[in-house]
């Protein structure tokens, strides 16, 4: 066997997470896995994986060669393709992550989809809104919604992520509809405890910005809570329209000062800047962008148009 093969074994040992279950994988002896595995460490002169009677661990070295090996195997099997005109298969382990309710709400179908047109492909999915850093945590591929400032990541674009100003019904015929931005002042305010600054920013049709400062009732680090908040009728809330589009839909949240519009932010697919980007996060990333576009879905019923935007 040559060196790209057993690159290529110990790869699948890792992303098997043991020799046992990547010799099932390949349909080998797991004594051959072991010793093409030790061959390549002989080659090396380096232990990619210590083991012990209980367990193995891939070493410092080994998580920088299977980090290496990856882009490399890309580059051949992408090359292989090219030439041949062949297309190529698409395997291994794509660790995602992704914002929590923009995965549970959006990104289900795509995967579910994606799983079916590639059945080899295995999946590892971490959804949080904490800024998980990619390269430390192994991560192949993340998406981000926001302004990215990280020099160290690419960023790939997927999708527009436009937000609305709304309240429920009851809350309204009680509180009363703000028809001005000087009405805000009087009503109860739902916020996001993530964000830096809690102040609304507002573009009217002319183009002129608007900053209002916003009394807040309750704070929270969860857009869904929010929303569900916003529906019992404790205050207005501002809401990506990903997260507020069903309620809106059903009227249960009602649209205000639609003259304005807040700040549009952006849907980014991101990964490491050194980092080759596979064929199957490229499918993955051609599809999400398919899928979602220049018009979401989500937005078809929350009164924006494309003169507006």
């Amino acid at each position: 066997m040559g060196q790209l093969e057993d690159m290529a074994l110990f790869v699948r040992v890792v992303d098997a997470g043991s020799i046992t279950k990547a010799a099932e994988q390949l349909s080998l002896a797991k004594s051959v896995v072991s010793r093409r595995l030790k061959d390549l460490e002989t080659r090396l002169s380096t232990q990619l994986i210590s083991r012990t009677t209980r367990k193995s661990n891939v070493t410092e070295a080994g998580a920088e060669y299977y980090r290496r090996a990856k882009i490399i195997l890309d580059e051949v099997s992408l090359l292989n393709e090219q030439t041949s005109g062949a297309p190529m298969l698409i395997e291994g382990t794509l660790k995602l992550t992704a914002p929590l309710t923009f995965g549970l709400m959006h990104l289900n179908t795509v995967i579910h989809d994606f799983v079916n047109l590639h059945p080899n492909l295995r999946f590892e999915l971490d959804f949080t809104d904490r800024n998980v850093d990619l390269i430390e945590e192994g991560f192949e591929l993340a998406i981000r919604i926001g302004n990215l400032q990280d020099s160290s990541y690419q960023a790939q674009r997927l999708t527009v992520i436009r937000s609305v100003i709304c309240a429920s019904p009851d809350y309204l015929s009680q509180n009363g509809m703000p028809t001005t931005l000087e009405d805000l002042a009087a009503h109860h305010f739902l916020q996001y405890s993530l964000s830096q600054n809690h102040d609304l920013v507002l573009t009217d049709e002319q183009g002129q910005r608007h900053q209002v400062t916003t009394p807040s009732k309750m704070m929270a680090n969860n857009g869904d809570f929010l929303l569900d908040m916003a529906v019992r009728g404790h205050g207005i809330v501002a809401l990506p329209t990903f997260i507020a589009y069903q309620k809106l839909k059903s009227q249960a949240l009602v649209p205000i000062l639609q003259q304005f519009r807040l700040p549009t932010l952006n849907a980014y697919a991101v990964y490491p800047q050194n980092k080759f980007l596979s064929k199957r996060c490229r499918a993955l990333i051609a599809l999400i962008s398919e899928r979602f576009g220049e018009h979401p879905y989500w937005d078809d019923d929350c009164g924006f148009t494309e003169a507006y935007d």
